[in-house]
């Protein structure tokens, strides 16, 4: 069994990451400290934007899915759209919204098409 980092100290690692790149980052929505899962949206200020869960690879190493990869539209509506219907099924559910006009995404984790 791996050890897990708390899903709080998680975000606030990312968030660092995010403003030492030049970026902004903002939590949009606190789930649980210990346990929540995570949705990263990417707006790119231009009404276009990414959005990102996590997963696991293969060989069940964690990464993250990029799913607007999966026929979303890259506009920023239809990804809010998506994200609402995420905290409908799940309230515990973070939600870190990044605002970079390049598209980081600043996650250290591989990315995956779903």
């Amino acid at each position: 069994m791996s050890a897990r980092l708390p899903t709080e100290l998680w975000v606030q690692a990312l968030l660092r990451r995010v403003q030492s790149g030049g970026a902004s980052g903002f939590v949009l929505n606190k789930g649980d400290t210990l346990r929540g899962d995570i949705l990263v949206k990417v707006a790119r200020l231009d009404g276009t934007a990414r959005a990102f869960v996590p997963g696991f690879d293969l060989s069940g190493a964690r990464c993250f899915k990029d799913i607007s990869d999966q026929g979303l539209s890259a506009d920023e509506p239809d990804i809010d759209a998506y994200i609402a219907r995420a905290l409908n099924r799940d309230p515990d559910l973070w939600v870190i919204e990044i605002e970079d006009r390049a598209g980081r995404h600043f996650l250290t984790e591989p990315i995956e098409a779903l």
